[in-house]
């Protein structure tokens, strides 16, 4: 397998969180974002950009970290058990988009690459990263948009790869307490090497390149669409499964709470606003039922396999 270019990776990563930055600065028009760097005890550290109060974005967070360890921890060993008790460098970009417009879809991406190490034995490395959807009013033809830049990403890769990752990202981002997905999915990777460093790392790249263009089209068609309070209760309640999904189960939360992380930056990925209903059930036929009647189920919406 080839050697990475962990020096390459984190260049490109840098220069993600900036570009990133300023294209949701240019998009909000009025917030920019404030840098907040950080260092980890046991090794490493990073850079928070956050925004907040902005006039299209409520709060957005862009993250990037550096970090090493002794030991992997059980976020990263759960699935992959061969790798604990090796010592680990990982490195990524992470973001996250609440919006103040309930029309303007809430958003989250991030691109990331680790090595775990042990005496004796070779380096494991892997990618991994994506983006996915999280509207509250949805409109279709953002969500046929929205997949079809993530089908012409993968595309130069492989006619299988956006299949094989957007199921799973529909698989992923599920909330199994509530039998409902966060959102309407994207792309979701992990542990890609198989293929070299080269092609794994431009994979990841075209990702991470990706979601900016993916994302930006959609802001600038609903940021102007006038909302009332009860649009607003209704973002402000659908945000609590955001919240319920990266307490519980998203593991780069997981990861960066085991590890000693940043908790501002880990958690800098939670709404600043949101609330809670006992029993809540929307109108039958009403703009929030069709959220979950024609949305929350997992569907093939570029009809690929008609």
């Amino acid at each position: 397998m080839s050697v990475p270019n962990t020096s390459a990776v984190k260049a490109f990563l840098l220069d993600l969180q900036q570009r990133i930055c300023m294209g949701l600065e240019e998009l909000d028009g009025e917030a920019q974002f404030k840098a907040d760097s950080w260092e980890r005890e046991e090794g490493g550290g990073g850079t928070s950009r956050v925004l907040t109060q902005g006039k299209v974005f409520e709060q957005a967070g862009v993250n990037f970290s550096h970090v090493t360890g002794a030991s992997m921890p059980a976020s990263a060993t759960a699935h992959r058990p061969e790798l604990a008790g090796r010592s680990f460098e990982a490195m990524g970009v992470s973001l996250v988009i609440h919006p103040n417009n309930p029309y303007i879809p809430t958003t989250h991406a991030n691109v990331r690459f680790f090595i775990a190490s042990k005496e004796g034995a070779d380096p494991v490395w892997w990618f991994g990263g994506g983006f996915d959807l999280t509207p509250y009013y949805p409109f279709e033809e953002d969500v046929i948009e929205w997949h079809q830049h993530a089908y012409d990403i993968c595309l130069p890769f492989g006619k299988e790869v956006y299949p094989k990752y957007k199921k799973w990202c529909d698989d992923y981002f599920y909330l199994p307490h509530r039998d409902e997905n966060r959102g309407v999915g994207g792309l979701f990777f992990d542990d890609l090497n198989a293929t070299g460093f080269d092609t794994s790392f431009a994979f990841m790249q075209a990702v991470g390149n990706g979601f900016l263009t993916s994302y930006a089209p959609i802001v600038d068609r609903r940021k102007e669409i006038e909302y009332a309070e009860k649009q607003r209760d209704f973002q402000l309640y659908r945000r609590g499964r955001y919240v319920e999904f990266n307490l519980v189960y998203d593991r780069g939360t997981l990861f960066g709470l085991q590890t000693g992380g940043r908790t501002e930056s880990i958690l800098m990925s939670l709404p600043p606003l949101v609330r809670w209903e006992y029993a809540y059930s929307p109108e039958d036929n009403s703009p929030e039922a069709l959220l979950y009647t024609d949305f929350l189920k997992p569907k093939d919406w570029l009809l690929l396999d008609k």
